[in-house]
């Protein structure tokens, strides 16, 4: 601890004192020219996420603070010596304050909700109960989002398939369906979506994506009932049995009054995309009014009453929800805990490639449907999909398309409008960071006992399977 907080003075010292401090006020000269290597950082900290907890698991489980802490010195302070300690820490306050914020608030209400909510039954994991939870899952995505559908499943999931010894491929399909695909019908589904509704996109414009939601799910649930058929009845081969002492199925849902807290969550969500345009809610300049914490960063009244609204929403989850449907869900804070430290230097550390992206991204030369889909789902696979939608949706802007969606980036054509959304919202479940959820999903399930794939070993998951889906998709939907 005494080396770590040397280290941070250090650093402190280092930021104060750098003599280039002048040219962090002008913020644009930063992300034009931004060097390639400040992105080694980011990838030094996916590669300790991905290999440490198979070579040092409990070296890694006590000490991931001190990593993350490592990987985002080693960003913010090399920035700060090219570009001025005023723009280093502007860009580090930026992602934090506007983005990381709101994301882990939203995660934490939802997190929090979704565990006092328990789905009681004797249902039994067998494939066709397994295709009835994941369907429900998936199309629930849509309504309260990715993050909300995977938070109240999950523990159901992990329930019915309890007696089961071969179950980490279902939490597999799991995220690739109801943390992911899911999401793609509505603005709710996912924030990339959030993001264009506010941008002029109609609300209901998402429902386009329902024929590809549909071939997609057909495909990944047949092949999902195929090999969870194969792993059940090697399962009951050896002798292991579900409890079916009961007759019947029956099925209750204890914590229900949540709901309405759920609905506060997602209403949030909604505000955050309406109220920046509201008369009320701008200056004069036309601005969302705020709080100026440092530079041009400012904190908004919008993202205040979103934040305000969930913490509110979680803290009347608990204060009414009775602690022994808490128990029964195997509560913990573990998962939370370790998506709230893990992203942090994500997000940190992922800045430059956000800002190369911006600039190059208008001059990739990317034209054509397929094109948008690959190169934004390929981003969104390990960069927040946020932003990488906002800017190849700039990008489609830009291009002075004389028909299509008009938003207030410009005319966007149909299919090249479909094609960024998918691309965003299917393609995070390429990797477990290519969406909040997957994570958590990851977390929950190790917590009770599911041995989850590692890091490239989910990513050969969704090479086997996600992949050759997504290459039909670029064929019979963005070529054709």
């Amino acid at each position: 601890m005494k080396k770590l907080s040397c280290l941070l003075v250090g650093a402190s010292a280092m930021l104060m004192a750098n003599p280039v401090t002048a040219f962090a006020a002008q913020s644009g000269e930063a992300s034009e020219s931004v060097p390639l290597w400040l992105c080694i950082p980011f990838a030094g900290l996916l590669l300790c996420i991905a290999i440490l907890p198979l070579a040092k698991e409990e070296w890694w489980d006590k000490n991931k603070p001190y990593a993350v802490i490592f990987w985002s010195l080693l960003f913010v302070i090399p920035f700060a010596v090219l570009y001025g300690a005023g723009r280093s820490l502007e860009t580090v306050l930026e992602c934090m304050i506007n983005d990381y914020m709101t994301f882990i608030v939203l995660l934490f209400g939802l997190f929090c909700v979704a565990g006092n909510i328990t789905l009681d039954g004797d249902l039994a994991g067998s494939p066709r109960v397994n295709i009835m939870m994941l369907t429900l899952g998936t199309l629930l995505s849509s309504v309260i989002g990715t993050t909300g559908s995977s938070m109240l499943m999950v523990r159901p999931v992990i329930k019915a398939n309890s007696w089961r010894k071969r179950r980490s491929h279902i939490m597999v399909f799991f995220i690739f369906l109801v943390s992911n695909m899911g999401g793609c019908l509505t603005p709710i589904g996912d924030p990339p979506l959030l993001m264009g509704f506010s941008r002029g996109i109609p609300f209901f414009w998402s429902l386009h994506l329902f024929p590809i939601l549909l071939f997609n799910m057909v495909i990944v649930l047949f092949i999902f009932y195929w090999l969870d058929r194969r792993n059940y009845r090697k399962d009951i081969a050896e002798g292991l049995m579900p409890d079916i002492s009961k007759p019947g199925t029956t099925i209750s849902i204890k914590g229900i009054h949540n709901l309405i807290f759920l609905v506060m969550i997602i209403g949030a969500v909604i505000l955050s995309g309406i109220l920046p345009d509201m008369p009320m809610f701008q200056n004069a300049a036309g601005e969302v009014i705020g709080i100026r914490v440092f530079g041009e960063v400012r904190l908004t009244v919008v993202s205040l009453i979103e934040v305000a609204i969930i913490l509110l929403a979680a803290f009347l989850s608990f204060k009414t929800t009775n602690v022994e449907i808490r128990k029964k869900n195997h509560f913990t804070w573990g998962a939370i805990q370790e998506v709230a430290v893990l992203f942090v230097g994500i997000f940190i550390t992922m800045q430059p490639a956000l800002m190369i992206l911006k600039v190059m991204g208008p001059d990739l030369g990317i034209s054509q449907p397929f094109q948008m889909f690959w190169v934004t789902g390929a981003l969104s696979s390990f960069l927040d999909n946020t932003p990488t939608y906002l800017v190849f949706l700039t990008t489609a802007g830009s291009m002075n398309f004389a028909q299509g969606i008009a938003t207030t980036l410009g005319i966007v054509p149909v299919k090249m409008l479909i094609a960024i959304s998918c691309g965003a919202v299917f393609m995070g479940a390429n990797t477990y960071i290519g969406n909040a959820p997957n994570f958590m999903v990851k977390s929950i399930s190790d917590e009770n006992g599911i041995r989850m794939p590692s890091f490239f070993g989910y990513m050969l998951w969704s090479l086997r399977v996600l992949i050759p889906v997504f290459l039909l998709d670029t064929v019979v939907f963005f070529l054709l």
